[in-house]
């Protein structure tokens, strides 16, 4: 079994920040990438950033220069700092690993199971 488990969500003003992690944990052999998606009402969940493996990043445009993707490879942890939020930032933040298992020879995607981020004052 895998489980990707996100934390450090929470209320922030806007103009704040907040640092959301995602660990993977279970039956992993390699994991290819990293992603964090973000959902809210009436809209699709949509890719906020993406990391690989050799550590190349991609951003959503509405995210560029305010978040920042990294990820601790030995932890299997991943982490996106939030800096200068917006109440449009304001979502269910999805954790989601394609990777491969030790019991299975193709990669596949997991996800984790989502948390709140609000942007308010």
């Amino acid at each position: 079994q895998v489980q990707l488990v996100e934390s450090g969500g929470g209320l922030v003003q806007p103009g704040g920040s907040l640092r959301l992690s995602c660990t993977a944990s279970g039956s992993i052999l390699r994991i290819n990438i990293m992603e964090w998606y973000r959902q809210t009402p009436g809209k699709e969940r949509e890719l906020v950033a993406s990391i690989t493996s050799a550590g190349n990043t991609n951003y959503a445009d509405s995210v560029k220069g305010r978040f920042t993707i990294s990820r601790d490879s030995t932890s299997k942890t991943m982490y996106l700092q939030m800096n200068s939020l917006k109440p449009e930032d304001t979502g269910v933040y999805y954790c989601n690993g394609i990777l491969r298992t030790t019991y299975s020879d193709i990669s596949r995607s997991y996800w984790g199971q989502g948390i709140q981020v609000t942007v308010s004052s």
